[in-house]
């Protein structure tokens, strides 16, 4: 079994071009020899000599003002233009203003500046299985001209399709939410995702000379099917990781406490009275009640 061929890499070159307003003053210099020729033939009297000059100036200077007016085109700024010449990549021109070649030279202009696209809201499923809605900005430029349009057939929707596979695939690397923050998850680690989708965009493109100078996720939400209960979990884990927090605070003080009473001679406590105690701490520290004191005028053990 043999390997297949591998792909030919088109890579961008600078073209030979000329200033289109040098070659402006010498088209006008042209015309206005051409027209001095036709007003002094006219005016006067010519010698056979002269006839055949004239016939031979009439015949080329026409030729050579097509052939200069042809070869004009305009470059805007942020914009490229490809040169080929009978189907052959000769170099991309990003001079902007006036510029001119040969008439038999092909150009074919692309733009580099910055785009923006807003990606469709996608439904993937994340790393634990649950369908989530996703969709990204992302903004992309023309880095490398001869591979975007001589390595890939249509680099626009070249783009649009690999920024879909690229949000799929992390998506999926990923949850979507980790209430006890042991995970990189899509919602909490913005900076992470963002990086990461932004590699994996370059990656991708850069095959078709593309490069991504910015990208960030601009919708995340669990799928309606699952919302309402994803909601429900979230606040239900919300409930748990507070009461775990708040009994470890209560554990904490009631040992300070204890170990206070203890140091500075206080009250000392039997096994039974400092259970007690500990009870009645906690019962205080971790209701989401007030409590009402009860004073007692007693003893410790009335």
């Amino acid at each position: 079994m043999t390997d297949s061929p591998a792909m030919n890499t088109s890579r961008e070159i600078p073209a030979r071009s000329t200033s289109g307003y040098l070659m402006l003053g010498l088209f006008l210099a042209l015309l206005a020899l051409f027209l001095w020729r036709l007003g002094s033939f006219a005016g006067g009297e010519a010698s056979d000599a002269e006839v055949l000059g004239f016939i031979g100036s009439v015949a080329l200077l026409p030729v050579l003002l097509v052939v200069i007016a042809k070869g004009f085109y305009m470059i805007q700024p942020n914009q490229a233009a490809a040169i080929t010449l009978f189907g052959s990549y000769r170099g991309t021109d990003r001079n902007h203003g006036l510029r001119w070649v040969w008439p038999w030279m092909g150009k074919t202009r692309i733009s580099v500046r910055a785009n923006n696209v807003v990606s469709e809201k996608l439904k993937v499923n994340d790393l634990r299985g649950n369908p989530i809605e996703i969709a990204t900005n992302v903004v992309w430029r023309v880095a490398d001209t001869a591979q975007a349009l001589f390595d890939v057939d249509d680099y626009r929707a070249f783009v649009f399709v690999q920024i879909e596979a690229a949000v799929r695939s992390i998506g999926s690397r990923y949850p979507y939410d980790d209430i006890e923050h042991h995970e990189v998850t899509l919602r909490g680690h913005h900076d992470v995702i963002n990086a990461e989708l932004r590699d994996e965009l370059n990656a991708r493109l850069r095959l078709a000379g593309i490069t991504v100078d910015e990208c960030g996720l601009t919708h995340l939400a669990y799928a309606p099917e699952i919302a309402g209960a994803m909601l429900r979990r979230q606040q239900a884990e919300a409930v748990i990781a507070a009461r775990k927090k708040l009994v470890e605070g209560a554990v904490t003080m009631v040992e300070m406490a204890l170990t206070q009473l203890s140091e500075k001679n206080v009250v000392h406590l039997d096994d039974e009275r400092r259970a007690a105690m500990v009870s009645n701490l906690m019962v205080v520290l971790c209701g989401e009640r007030e409590t009402q004191p009860i004073v007692n005028t007693g003893t410790l053990y009335q």
